[in-house]
């Protein structure tokens, strides 16, 4: 969960009134995903000020939220895929597509094209497309490379991928959440 909190000693006044709350009912809090970190509108405007880089990040739910402004200038709290689950991702299609190396080209299309469908579901959400664009890209990569290690005869080069990319295309990432223009 992440809980926010106007001040630092209210944040450390909830975290111990949470941590005994817990400990009532035989439960902790896990030391290392708990931590206090200054966040926000106001603080990124301070580091601003300071000359500065912008606060520090923090990981929920296969994103990473950071403090940035919006093309007019105003702050927003941005997410972009957390690397570390992109990575565990893409090695797992790896080792997937190792056992699918043998199947009908049009076979492998269409579960790429499952996966990276159900990847945009989750997540295509605003200001997050560079991420799923080059999750996009490292997939057709991996996918170069598994048809290359099919036939020990035939040369597979890019010019040849990039023509099977024409008639069998990967789908293109997909926004689903819509900005209002609101405040975050």
């Amino acid at each position: 969960m992440v809980i926010g909190c106007q001040s630092e000693d209210d944040a450390r006044n909830l975290l111990a009134a949470l941590t005994e709350r817990l400990r009532q009912f035989g439960l902790a809090i896990h030391e290392g995903k708990t931590r206090l970190i200054a966040f926000g509108r106001r603080v990124a405007r301070q580091r601003e000020l300071d000359g500065e880089r912008r606060p520090e990040t923090f990981d929920f739910l296969g994103f990473t939220h950071y403090c940035d402004k919006t093309r007019s200038g105003r702050f927003t709290v941005k997410k972009k895929t957390q690397a570390k689950r992109m990575v565990r991702k893409l090695k797992a299609l790896r080792s997937e597509m190792k056992e699918r190396l043998h199947l009908p080209v049009r076979e492998q299309h269409q579960w790429l094209c499952q996966v990276l469908k159900g990847h945009y579901g989750y997540y295509g959400v605003i200001f997050n497309y560079r991420s799923m664009e080059r999750f996009r890209h490292l997939v057709a990569k991996l996918w170069f490379k598994a048809l290359r290690r099919r036939s020990q005869r035939a040369k597979r080069t890019w010019e040849w991928f990039d023509q099977l990319l024409a008639v069998f295309p990967l789908p293109k990432p997909i926004v689903h959440q819509r900005w209002f223009g609101g405040r975050a």
